[in-house]
């Protein structure tokens, strides 16, 4: 990779890993927090399944062990860019059902998707220091919700923040990866390290 090129480089990759480890690891739980609130403040059980949603990005992912650390970050960063205009539907519907009624939910949603914002710009950075650059936003809108009732909503919604701390425990694992000397070689991790 390029950033191993030069000690500088990898310095610096190393600090803005490690740095995003820490970010993804504050993510969770916030995350965690706000599953937590959003679950009582929508009246629904904790314990509820919600299946495949439409429009999040799923964390799991088959051979993750074979992946390039510019794989890595390039998945990452679709999945947050995703994320940052899920919250932003999620927080623009809930203030339209409760207003400003609900003075736990809102802020705790703004605050996740501030962090899920800043997440985005630091694997940008990341990216760049790759000499890769990151890719420019496709601009892919969240999904219509319209037709789905109020319960579905409640459920997307979990959904959504469910996948999110999902993909803030892969994050840290992607981000780990790639403080390793020699990604791609034969330390790559085996299958029990697979998230």
């Amino acid at each position: 990779m390029a950033a191993a090129d030069s000690p500088s480089a990898a310095l610096r990759r190393h600090d803005l890993c490690t740095r995003g480890i820490r970010l993804a690891g504050k993510m969770r739980a916030d995350v965690v927090d706000l599953l937590d609130t959003y679950v009582e403040r929508q009246g629904l059980d904790a314990s509820i399944s919600v299946t495949v949603v439409e429009g999040v990005p799923a964390a799991a992912v088959e051979h993750w062990d074979e992946q390039t650390g510019t794989q890595r970050l390039l998945e990452n960063l679709a999945a947050y860019r995703a994320f940052r205009a899920l919250l932003a539907q999620m927080l623009e519907e809930q203030q339209e059902q409760l207003g400003e009624a609900d003075a736990a939910l809102g802020p705790a949603l703004a605050a996740v998707l501030l962090q899920v914002s800043a997440f985005a710009y630091h694997l940008e950075e990341l990216l760049r220091l790759e000499s890769r650059g990151p890719p420019s936003e496709e601009g892919a809108a969240p999904p219509a919700l319209s037709h789905l009732g109020l319960f579905e909503r409640k459920l997307w919604g979990l959904g959504v923040l469910r996948e999110l701390a999902q993909w803030a425990v892969r994050s840290a694992r992607d981000l780990r990866q790639l403080t390793k000397p020699s990604l791609g070689s034969s330390s790559a991790p085996g299958p029990a390290e697979s998230p």
